[in-house]
């Protein structure tokens, strides 16, 4: 499986598409005035300490105060049963780190337990565990990492407590490559300090990498096969940043110079058009309906237009079965996050349904994002999870429609009309006017005009007054106003 790693960089925005086999799994956009800020070290100011909640609220420089639990608050005697009162005070300092970016209404979300990545592993400078990625499975390759990165501790003679995770990329990583990274992560660990003890909250210390360099520390791995850059400056940034953290990358980065822009060229800008649709066709004829909420993402899966060619349990156990690859794709190529509950057409060999699950765990197995299918409910439906740190792609590209306030529906022209007539008696009952003028869209007033005039006709008996009409072409289909003449 060939995949390519695409980045597109504007002063606007920086955009990285992930191709496989021609086909786009991911797309990660970072707006230059909204960058995210997961991953980032701040030091700052608790200004509200909530018992009943057992949480804080503190300043870190945002816009919005950040939200911290109590049971992201390290204590040196590690006991996880200490209230939040007795951990934090207003006004008082805390060194934080952003684990899920401000979205929507809510604020951004902190730890203090501080993590630095690089390459191949995670430094926790406030534990002396070594963990190791639950993606590498083999058990003699898991006991000799955890060997390799405590004789690199041991060779570099490091007192302090300080624990390790080693990363899913560290499957197969010789022991120069842990060394180099360990020595990396020793380095940006001692500039992180340094702040720590001389700045004032709030104030940021550590920001982590651009887009475009984070793409190369966390989405590399050896089953990429180019890595294009349309941007000259951000190529050698690259460059650079690869030649001292990965150097065994650096005959896959690729500056691309041509006219056509890289994204036109791999049919990705068309992609992201139909990532933002409520609708995605399936090859056989099917379709999946996404719903994202507040609460929770749904997914329903329909046969449509495909027949098949045997049974109808036949049919509908080949639209799952390509539902659920689908499905795996669009939660990552969308970043749809939290709960997320899938519809698949009812399956009675019970058979059936595990090779759905199967395929769909299989499919998931590449995503980047935790993921955890909890299973089929009583009613037939997969429930499933997906960590969300940042905003999705909807967040990041949409805003709610200002006509339907983000409901995906507008009254009727038929609806707005009775309303317009309910306005006009309410008005005639409270004041003594001549005529009624009504402001609408132009569906509205030809509704009134020529399916409800006979509607019109006897309201303008009933309250003995004339009415007229006007079009407002600024107007939504649901805004309308009556001025008494």
């Amino acid at each position: 499986m060939s995949e390519e790693i695409l980045i597109n960089i504007t002063p606007m925005e920086s955009r990285v598409a992930l191709v496989e086999n021609g086909v786009l799994q991911e797309v990660h956009v970072e707006r230059t005035q909204r960058r995210g800020i997961v991953g980032n070290i701040y030091k700052g100011k608790v200004v509200r300490v909530l018992p009943g909640m057992q949480a804080a609220f503190v300043d870190v420089g945002l816009e919005r105060a950040a939200f911290i639990h109590a049971s992201e608050i390290s204590t040196r005697e590690g006991n996880a049963a200490e209230t939040i009162s007795t951990l934090v005070q207003e006004g008082q300092s805390l060194v934080v780190q952003v684990t899920k970016d401000p979205i929507g209404t809510k604020g951004a979300r902190l730890t203090t337990h501080l993590s630095v990545p690089s390459r191949y592993l995670v430094y926790m400078p406030r534990t002396s565990h070594v963990g190791i990625s639950l993606k590498i499975e083999d058990e003699a390759e898991r006991e000799r990492l955890k060997k390799t990165v405590a004789d690199c501790i041991a060779a570099e003679g490091i007192q302090e407590t300080g624990g390790f995770i080693l990363r899913t990329a560290a499957d197969g990583a010789r022991a120069e490559d842990i060394l180099a990274d360990i020595r990396y992560l020793r380095r940006l660990w001692d500039q992180i300090s340094a702040q720590m003890q001389t700045v004032n909250a709030p104030t940021l210390i550590y920001d982590d990498l651009t887009l475009a360099l984070r793409t190369l520390r966390d989405l590399v791995n050896p089953r990429i096969e180019k890595i294009r850059i349309d941007s000259r400056e951000t190529f050698q940034k690259a460059l650079g940043f690869v030649a001292e953290l990965m150097p065994e990358v650096s005959d896959r980065l690729e500056h691309y110079p041509g006219e056509r822009p890289i994204f036109d060229l791999y049919g990705v800008e068309d992609e992201i058009q139909k990532a933002l649709e409520r609708k995605v066709l399936l090859k056989s004829g099917g379709y999946l309906i996404i719903d994202p909420t507040e609460a929770m993402t749904t997914i329903d899966v329909n046969t449509g237009a495909f027949v098949g060619h045997r049974t109808l349990e036949e049919t509908i156990f080949k639209t799952n079965l390509e539902a659920a690859t689908a499905i795996a794709r669009q939660l990552r190529l969308r970043n749809l996050g939290g709960i997320i509950i899938i519809d698949f057409i009812d399956m009675e060999d019970e058979d059936h349904q595990r090779q759905v699950l199967r395929m769909l765990e299989k499919q998931l197995e590449r995503d980047h994002a935790k993921t955890n299918i909890i299973g089929i409910t009583e009613l037939g439906l997969v429930q499933m999870t997906r960590k969300r740190t940042r905003e999705s792609l909807e967040q990041v590209l949409c805003e709610p429609c200002s006509h339907c306030q983000g409901r995906g529906n507008l009254k009727t022209p038929e609806t707005v009309c009775y309303e317009i007539f309910r306005e006009i008696l309410r008005e005639a009952r409270a004041y003594q006017a001549e005529g009624y003028l009504v402001l609408a869209n132009q569906r509205v007033v030809d509704r009134l005009l020529d399916e409800e005039s006979g509607n019109v006709a006897d309201l303008e008996i009933f309250i003995g007054r004339t009415m007229k009409f006007q079009v407002e072409s600024m107007y939504s289909q649901e805004q309308y106003d009556v001025v008494l003449l």
